[in-house]
């Protein structure tokens, strides 16, 4: 019979076991219980776990083997997708709308989908946000004179990783075009890996891969304890594909 670690919510942050205890059916649990804490989440990701579960579940925490990630160097643009980009018309920014880009990832994909994004997700990466921990990138349209949310991506920042946890997209291809202008900016910044976490056949269209989680958390020891001093501004001219 296959255990579990529990984690009490008083536990201490950094009372994770090793990821190598993770399950391998179901692909990379390793814990169950504990809190959403700021302390605990950046505990986690240090130690390339995260969360992920639904609303009816205790909170589930997974180190996934293999990782898929992106490799910034290796970020593919597909040629359908690069007349878009030099043409499109919509605005982007970092941080303005964090919340919004979080709810809209929440948002079932169709009528049978539920989301893993709960309210105590929500609170939780709004509050790693407010302590600078979490960014998102927003896709805005002009209509009418106003600006509407059409796509996004946000995730979790952490020396010179970036853990992407969602994204989402209203019109075709603006989530594309949050995942290609963030990588280009995480490059530009220094940053080593972006990670995707799990498989995604769509993810792998832009370059993602996957690799072994003991390499990813060999990447994962060199580039978590490094301090980065930039700011979340766009930068337009290194979006020029």
């Amino acid at each position: 019979m296959t255990t579990i670690h529990w984690l009490e919510e008083n536990s201490p942050a950094n009372s994770f076991p090793n990821i190598k205890q993770a399950l391998t059916e179901p692909d990379g649990l390793l814990a169950a219980g504990g809190d959403l804490s700021v302390p605990r989440l950046l505990e986690a990701y240090k130690n390339g776990i995260f969360p992920w579960y639904s609303d009816d579940q205790p909170i589930l925490w997974w180190a996934p083997d293999p990782r898929m990630v992106c490799f910034l160097e290796e970020l593919h643009i597909p040629k359908r997708l690069r007349s878009f980009l030099r043409k499109h018309e919509y605005t982007l920014r970092f941080d303005t709308a964090f919340t919004e880009v979080v709810k809209a990832c929440s948002e079932p994909r169709d009528e049978h989908d539920g989301t893993w994004i709960t309210d105590e997700m929500l609170e939780a990466y709004c509050e790693l946000h407010a302590q600078g921990y979490a960014h998102s990138l927003e896709v805005w349209k002009t209509e009418f004179e106003q600006e509407k949310l059409v796509g996004g991506i946000y995730g979790v920042a952490i020396g010179q990783m970036f853990f992407g946890e969602s994204m989402f997209s209203r019109e075709t291809n603006t989530s594309k075009l949050a995942f290609i202008t963030l990588v280009k900016h995480l490059k530009h910044w220094g940053y080593q890996l972006l990670d995707a976490q799990v498989e995604s056949p769509h993810l792998r269209t832009l370059g993602c891969r996957t690799i072994p989680r003991e390499q990813f958390s060999v990447i994962l020891g060199s580039a978590s304890p490094v301090i980065m001093t930039h700011s979340w501004r766009l930068i337009p001219e290194i979006l020029v594909t």
